[in-house]
């Protein structure tokens, strides 16, 4: 389940105008008003329903969000919303047992929950004929549930939640930094005092009593809307909520908190000595305004103007001039009850932080002096018109919108009403509140430094009291189990309440794809979808990591990196306000086997944005400085990874599954090593193989075929010729079957990575694997999750799966458990692998095929979605319906293949275990496994 600390799930800063005229002072609010279609209507018993017709796909979304998060705990019992949340996924009193987690993959569907401050959300996107299915188990977790809780339940979520603090917060550097700013930034009465994940021991002090008590006070109808958006019919469905929801207990009246802002009384510095982090972070929060006060949409604006371009002042004094940080932000965040505006800079290594401090006060200064820049103001306006587009794009996102706006304002279209606040800011606006809210207001300053570094915290900073959680080794009082079911007797309801059938199977069909081809061979991959007036695009050219120079690890990720950087004709900041005032998106990148330039535009301005595409790819800048400050920042980024356990773990895996010889040993951004001799003279040697010869166009959005090849013929002056990519020999001398831990000290849980070099997507076999793997570790419906984290409750989620590349790829295990159940984890893990074949039946046969084949009709609905469709069919040569060809070769296999392909790849015995873990307390437990075991450091060196 997810911990939202904020309302960012739904927030949208939106705003429609037409801006033809960027040099205009006055924008002009579009003829016609966005909003969302709906129909509202409420039960008897309060629970107020918000329903949105989409026929775009064979899917249904729904969303019930309830009235209360950790705003409404209390001291000493911190942390009740979002655990109350994880028991409601557990039993209920018509559901089968486990069926809340396990059911709904298994429909082909997905299902999650969150928790912030202010609201718990639930919601599930299933294929359209499991939707009275889920209206069915919706309702009965929501109004049936309560009766069900048993002891044994409530230990076991107990752990589950733990490992969830661990693995974000405790194991994760920069992890406390929520908890010191709220303590004091917020009196101990105000609700918003403590985290949303809360404290572990009032986490551990929980009964079935206040379980009980807190859903009978808060779980009442009359507490909660609910949005159901997708392939429906209105009618129908207003009698399918009222026979399943309709007889919830409305609950007592919950009394509504008004807004709670704080102001301080004096600024408060404070320092933390993390044991994880590689770099100082300064943050810097100032109180402001609750969600829906006006002054929000133009705090947001101010955020985007301090730090959010090239020209902002914050960039050009911390980063550009001083460099003393890669990058620095600033943000409004509004929750129900209050805001907080924050400043966050992680510098560079060793970088002193009172220099940042004084630089974050210059650059005010220089804000204060020159203003807000109408052009600027334009810019962040066209961006936000996009990014309205893109937040609305999927029937679960839409039921986001409209949950969240009719639970807290009232009124399910308050879009319309947040596109024109925003559209309204004016520059004087934002200095208004500047200066109400920033200049010359206390705030919060957080000084967070490596252990053992104190001397780069802000001069008398006071130290930060955190309580910190000592995992014992003793586990006894941590074990749990399913234990009995609850006894009671069944509520009453004038509805049985028995699991509905399903409806009409909707049958996936592949999405029409169009193709062509450029003169210069690059070929085109489109597909048209007119359900916004957005494109998104991708120019995929082979060779990526894979034609790094030898021992220059991170060429490729530079050069994606210099080529934003300007054109010849555009210095940086020209480049980036030019993206801007259209409204679009553009971005380069490099991956192992291919190097991306991708894009996102209103349709309208596809024209303009190919333009500067083309001039980005013909004409490049090759600005030395901004060279120099990239690499500057690159290494930045890599001794921050080495705070981070799970990167840790994927670099020395990768390292010993393809032996030093080969590029995929290393990661595609390089190392400390491999990047000191990397000279802009490499990126410009790289440059030359990006060719448009093999490259490949994809295009998904509001456009077709002759209107794309139109604007792209611009790209025929493109004209390399393509070069080979290498072949790399896989002189993989590891030895299997064998453990390799590292240290990594005071870690609260131990990360896995487990498996083998398996085959390569081109392999005719890989989709066999595929669909062999989904009972295993396809999601939260696969055995390692299922007994990892509902049956033992050691970890937070554990997956397993094969990555799609040319290149012969591993099968991986991955998870992160709590540290003192790392050999059983371990146990389980092995035995599970080694037993998987034979425990395959014709059950397991039969539930794959329900999966994987209902789960297609919702894996394209996204732009994004339909994006990697085309990636998939350029690259690997596969037909345009390879969607449904993929479909009959899952229904044609046997329980013999099954148990054929696992026994083929799935050797436990042939696989290598990585374990990055506390060594003091783990190191003589994993040795009990029985495996050789042998040492290494962060980067993967034997020692």
């Amino acid at each position: 389940m997810k911990l939202l600390k904020l309302c960012t799930l739904f927030s949208l800063s939106i705003v429609c105008f037409n801006c033809s005229n960027n040099n205009s002072k006055e924008l002009n609010v579009s003829e016609k008003e966005f909003k969302i279609e709906y129909e509202k209507f409420t039960l008897d018993n309060g629970l107020e329903v918000i329903l949105h017709e989409d026929h775009s796909d064979p899917i249904v979304a729904v969303a019930t969000l309830m009235h209360v998060g950790s705003n409404r705990e209390k001291p000493g019992r911190t942390g009740f919303a979002h655990f109350f949340e994880h028991m409601s996924f557990n039993d209920s009193e018509n559901v089968p047992v486990g069926a809340n987690r396990k059911m709904i993959p298994e429909w082909g569907g997905s299902r999650n929950g969150g928790t912030s401050n202010d609201y718990t959300v639930y919601y599930e996107v299933v294929p359209k004929d499991a939707f009275e299915k889920i209206l069915w188990i919706d309702s009965d977790r929501f109004g049936y549930m309560i009766n069900t809780v048993t002891k044994e339940a409530l230990e076991r979520e107990k752990q589950v939640v733990k490992n969830e603090k661990r693995q974000r917060v405790d194991n994760a550097a920069y992890g406390y930094t929520d908890e010191i700013k709220r303590k004091n930034l917020y009196p101990e009465t105000h609700p918003y005092n403590w985290t949303v994940i809360g404290a572990l021991p009032d986490l551990q002090a929980a009964t079935i009593d206040d379980v009980k008590e807190f859903y009978k006070k808060y779980y009442g109808a009359s507490n909660a809307s609910l949005v159901i958006a997708g392939d429906i019919n209105i009618d129908e469905t207003k009698k399918l909520v009222e026979k399943w929801f309709g007889e919830i207990p409305s609950g007592p009246n919950v009394e509504s908190l008004p807004p709670m802002p704080v102001t301080l009384d004096k600024t408060k510095s404070l320092y933390f000595e993390d044991s994880f982090a590689k770099l100082p972070e300064l943050r810097m929060t100032f109180p402001t305004v609750e969600e829906y006060n006006k002054d929000k949409y133009a705090l947001e604006i101010l955020g985007q103007l301090l730090s959010g371009s090239k020209k902002s002042p914050l960039y050009q004094t911390i980063v550009e001039e001083q460099k003393l940080a890669p990058r620095v932000s600033t943000y409004q965040s509004s929750s129900e009850l209050a805001g907080e505006f924050v400043f966050r800079v992680r510098a560079n290594a060793f970088v002193d932080l009172d220099n940042v401090k004084t630089a974050i006060n210059e650059g005010l200064e220089r804000f204060e002096n020159n203003g807000v820049n109408e052009k600027d103001l334009n810019r962040i306006k066209a961006e936000l018109e996009t990014n309205l587009y893109r937040g609305i794009s999927t029937v679960l996102n839409k039921a986001f919108q409209l949950v969240q706006d009719n639970e807290f304002n009232g009124d399910p279209s308050y879009i319309t009403e947040t596109a024109k606040l925003t559209n309204a800011v004016t520059a004087e606006d934002v200095m208004r509140v500047y200066n109400k809210y920033i200049k010359n207001k206390h705030y919060v300053m957080t000084s967070v430094v490596p252990k053992g570094n104190l001397d780069l915290a802000v001069a008398e900073s006071k130290q930060a009291s955190v309580w910190i959680e000592e995992v014992k080794q003793d586990v006894a009082n941590e074990e749990v189990s399913q234990g009995a079911e609850a006894v009671y007797e069944k509520t009453k309801t004038k509805h049985d309440r028995s699991e509905p059938e399903f409806g009409e199977l909707p049958l996936f069909k592949s999405p029409k794809v169009w193709t062509d081809t450029l003169e210069n061979g690059m070929a085109i991959y489109g597909i048209e979808n007119n359900e916004v007036p957005l494109v998104q695009f991708d120019i995929t050219i082979p060779g990526g990591h894979l034609l790094d120079p030898e021992n220059k690890s991170g060429v490729a990720n530079l050069l994606s990196d210099l080529m934003m950087e300007g054109t010849a004709n555009k210095t940086p900041a020209d480049l980036e306000e030019a993206i801007g005032l259209l409204g679009a998106s553009i971005n380069t990148y490099s991956s192992n086997e291919d190097f991306h330039i991708t894009g996102t535009c209103l349709a309208k301005n596809f024209d303009k944005t190919i333009a500067l595409v083309k001039e980005i790819i013909l004409q490049p800048r090759w600005d030395v400085d901004e060279f120099n400050r990239l690499k500057s920042a690159l290494e930045t980024s890599l001794k921050d990874r080495e705070s981070n356990p799970n990167s840790i773990a994927s670099m020395a895996y990768n390292k010993l599954i393809y032996g030093d010889n080969h590029i995929l040993s290393i990661p595609s951004s390089g190392t400390q090593e491999s990047i000191s001799n990397i000279s802009i003279q490499d990126l410009k040697n790289y440059f030359k193989n990006l060719s448009p010869e093999n490259a490949s166009f994809h295009i998904a959005g509001a456009l077709n075929n002759n209107e794309v090849k139109s604007t792209l013929s611009t790209l025929n002056e493109w004209n390399v010729k393509a070069v080979n990519i290498p072949d790399f020999e896989i002189t993989n001398t590891v030895s299997k079957n064998k453990l390799y831990f590292i240290d990594f000290p005071g870690a609260k849980q131990s990360v896995f990575q487990i498996g083998k070099l398996a085959l390569s997507k081109e392999n005719e076999e890989f989709n066999n694997l595929n669909f062999a793997n989904e009972i295993l570790g396809g999601g939260s419906s696969g055995k390692l999750f299922q007994t990892l984290r509902i049956e033992k409750g050691y970890t937070y989620g554990a997956y397993s799966g094969i990555s799609s590349n040319k290149e012969i790829s591993p099968f991986t295990v991955r998870t992160s458990v709590r540290a003192n159940a790392t050999l059983k984890s371990l146990e389980i893990i092995k035995n599970m692998i080694s037993n998987y074949a034979n425990d395959f039946t014709n059950t397991e046969v039969e539930l794959t095929k329900n999966k994987i084949l209902k789960g297609n009709t919702r894996a394209y609905e996204s732009l994004g979605a339909q994006l990697g469709m085309l990636r998939n069919i350029s690259k690997y040569n596969l037909s345009k319906t390879f969607t449904e060809e993929d479909q009959e070769e899952l229904i044609n296999m046997t329980l013999e293949d099954y148990k054929n392909i696992i026994n083929k790849y799935l050797n436990e015995e042939d696989m290598i275990y990585v374990v990055v873990g506390d060594k003091k307390t783990q190191f003589e437990e994993v040795k009990k496994l029985g495996k050789t075991i042998i040492e290494l450091d962060i980067y993967g060196n034997k020692l």
